[in-house]
């Protein structure tokens, strides 16, 4: 529990809470003035700026409540447990389009391609795995 609320990542996340609600309290208010002041669309505004306040609170929560590890954990086994789509072969004869050849590629294609390959052979990658 308490390395839940008092991690390196929880308390980054309540500074954030911490400067985030008061931005919307405060540009509720400015909102309120303004609408008071002859603006209609500020009416619309500052109905906006506590909904954004809520958002706030509630993706905070979630993210307090999340365990990176974990959700990586689940994300890898989905993967795991996919299997592998083959696409099939068109038909001999049909209208596709041309294959193209490796020779009549540009040199920055195939770089391209090969780095592109090379990361595909590797697998997924995210953040939380280095």
């Amino acid at each position: 529990m308490r390395q839940r609320w008092l991690s390196r990542r929880a308390v980054l996340l309540h500074v954030a809470l911490l400067v985030w609600l008061p931005g919307c309290l405060l540009a509720f208010w400015w909102q309120v003035h303004r609408a008071f002041s002859g603006n209609t669309l500020s009416y619309l505004y500052s109905a906006e700026w506590p909904a954004f306040a809520v958002i706030g609170v509630w993706g905070w929560w979630a993210l307090v409540h999340t365990d990176p590890e974990q959700v990586g954990r689940r994300a890898q086994e989905r993967l795991r447990r996919v299997p592998a789509v083959a696409t099939p072969a068109p038909p001999a004869g049909s209208a596709t389009a041309p294959v193209r050849r490796r020779e009549d590629e540009d040199e920055a294609l195939t770089a391209y391609n090969d780095r592109l390959a090379e990361l595909a052979a590797k697998g997924p990658r995210s953040w939380r795995t280095r």
